[in-house]
């Protein structure tokens, strides 16, 4: 995700959908949704429409019944950077002591990049809820590159209505693991936890090359303020999880196991053990994860996609080959991440005549064009530490180009992600150590469909125990790009999704909603997008300047649905409210 002007304080929205039976049926009656239909908003006009979080959608709902209605959506906030709880602000800075850093005026620094809702239910019924959220980005202070926050906020639902009230924030303690670097989006998992990311990893080579003035050894003296601080860039680049008790109490680790790359989120499939990953930034790679134990993400395998092209048509078509890193445990990984350097790993050379003569391999990955060789014995470090180096050494495709988050559609097997700009590396480059995809620009991005299915094998004929291996991927939604800007500020159709980035489906409406972040469009949107009628509806707009993030929705919590969302730069925090629970159809 990129970082924009703030235009105006804003965060994160939400999205209530009140109870069917609340909306039509006699007391004590319930009644069956049959289906759910969006109705689409025009873009906005007027400058206070394009400065403004809004929504004009609505939804048609049928019944079992017959009967229809029609509710109109309307957000609502939550809250904003900068407002003050019991325990804290929301969007400050906090050291590994869970203090509030402050400038020299004794003031806290703001984020503006919130990202990443995830609303917990750990007390039943009756009890409170909790949510989880990042923020993103954070300004610079006199040091430099200064810790990003994961925050627990205390939330109260009105059991009558389903409205969301936060009342307490506070920082979620991760200084066991070196604290958080840029969390970007995040899932609940299917056991009630948060799943979130860390992005942008920090380069170990560049690190060693001049650890004193590296925005690691920056961020590390600032969260740990201590000016003679040197940063470890291998502890930055792994999937945490919070685990949130009855109490409120906060359990907080990071997956050494999972690998190290830029993360954007995870998406777990229904064996609760095999994850996928979204992996940002110019020429990266599809991951996937097997845990060895389902629920439990602290042991298991890790393999790289290799994309075997068979179309270049709607955003090109492949079948996926899945190359086999490594198996690790989070305790073997974090103890090498704590004593390895990049040279332990790596030779790496400049020199193209020596690297030829000498067993090196030329590799693009993360946008390193670079000459390694593997030291002996190195294979579990480079699995898991280098993850993308070693998967472009071991043959796996390295040339996304933006690839943002996934989200699983259970019923159909399929895996929705989103590729916010096809270019770079997925255009034909010939130039490159290879060439795997080679598909026409869009810069306006799209939605690819990964198919899952059983009895797939590794490149070295081995069986992946896995049921839900993804074995095709093709485009699915695609942005347009226009000829030239249009009078309303538009490089892509209005009409069709631009430089997609968050999204989540729910498996109750049968929608996949889908969140902007780019400039193909003035403002960018939230979009509802039928999977069976493929209709595609604009339901929210972000005020000029921010993104849409942190989605996720809810099918039912305590007879509500909800969508959570977010906008960055600017943020915003609240919630739509016109949209029916399912939780009465069995």
């Amino acid at each position: 995700m990129k970082n924009r002007k703030m235009i105006v304080p804003l965060l994160s929205l939400a999205v209530l959908f009140p109870s069917a039976a609340n909306v039509y049926a006699q007391p004590n009656e319930k009644v069956e949704v049959e289906k759910v239909e969006f109705i689409g908003m025009p873009t906005p006009v007027t400058d206070q429409e394009r400065n403004t979080m809004y929504s004009k959608a609505a939804v048609k709902v049928t019944y079992v019944n017959g009967a229809k209605k029609t509710l109109p959506l309307e957000y609502k906030d939550l809250f904003l950077p900068g407002d003050k709880f019991n325990g804290g602000i929301a969007g400050a800075a906090y050291d590994a002591k869970g203090n509030m850093i402050l400038n020299s005026e004794g003031k806290p620094y703001i984020s503006t990049s919130p990202d990443s809702n995830t609303l917990l239910n750990v007390n039943g019924k009756s009890g409170k809820l909790y949510m989880v959220n990042h923020y993103e980005g954070m300004p610079s202070n006199e040091v430099g590159n200064m810790p990003k926050s994961m925050m627990l906020n205390t939330v109260v639902q009105d059991k009558k209505t389903g409205e969301l009230k936060v009342v307490d924030t506070e920082p979620i303690d991760f200084s066991a693991d070196g604290g958080i670097w840029t969390p970007c989006a995040g899932v609940l998992s299917p056991w009630n936890t948060h799943l979130g990311s860390e992005e942008y990893e920090p380069d170990a080579r560049a690190f060693e090359a001049n650890p004193e003035k590296n925005s690691v050894t920056q961020y590390a003296r600032n969260y740990y303020q201590n000016p003679d601080m040197i940063g470890n860039p291998y502890l930055y680049g792994h999937i945490p999880e919070v685990k949130v008790d009855s109490n409120g109490r906060v359990k907080a680790v990071k997956h050494f196991s999972m690998g190290r790359l830029s993360s954007e989120n995870v998406s777990i499939a229904q064996d609760n053990r095999t994850v996928y990953y979204g992996d940002d930034g110019n020429y990266t790679m599809s991951f996937m994860y097997v845990a060895d134990k389902a629920a439990d993400l602290t042991a298991g395998t890790l393999y790289a996609a290799k994309w075997n092209q068979t179309s270049d048509k709607n955003g090109g078509s492949a079948n996926l080959q899945w190359i086999k890193l490594g198996q690790g445990t989070d305790e073997e990984i974090k103890s090498m991440a704590h004593r390895l350097k990049f040279s332990d790993i790596f030779d790496a050379t400049n020199d193209v005549t020596f690297a030829k003569e000498n067993g090196f391999t030329r590799v693009k990955a993360g946008g390193r064009d670079e000459w390694l060789r593997l030291k002996p014995g190195m294979e579990k470090a480079a699995a898991f530490l280098e993850s993308r180096r070693y998967g472009a050494l071991l043959g796996a495709t390295s040339e996304f180009n933006k690839m943002e988050t996934l989200t699983l559609n259970k019923a159909d097997n399929k895996i929705y992600m989103t590729m916010s700009t096809i270019a770079g590396g997925m255009t034909s480059n010939p130039n490159d150590p290879v060439d795997d995809i080679h598909v026409p620009k869009i810069n306006a991005g799209g939605i690819y469909e990964m198919n899952l299915a059983g009895g797939q094998k590794d490149q070295n004929g081995e069986n992946i125990r896995s049921k839900y291996v993804a074995d095709t991927i093709a485009g699915f939604v695609m942005g347009e790009d226009l000829p030239a800007k249009d009078s309303q500020g538009n490089n892509g159709n209005p009409d069709k999704i631009g430089n997609p980035d968050n999204i989540v489906y729910s498996e109750g409406m049968r929608t996949l909603f889908i969140a902007e972040d780019g400039n193909a469009h003035h403002n960018n949107y939230g979009w509802a997008y039928d999977v069976d009628t493929k209709k595609l509806s604009r339901i929210l707009s972000a005020p000029t300047g921010g993104e849409v993030t942190g989605i996720q929705a809810i099918d039912n919590m305590n007879g509500f649905n909800y969508l959570m969302a977010g906008s960055q730069n600017p943020g915003h925090a609240g919630y739509l409210s016109g949209l029916p629970s399912l939780d009465e159809k069995k």
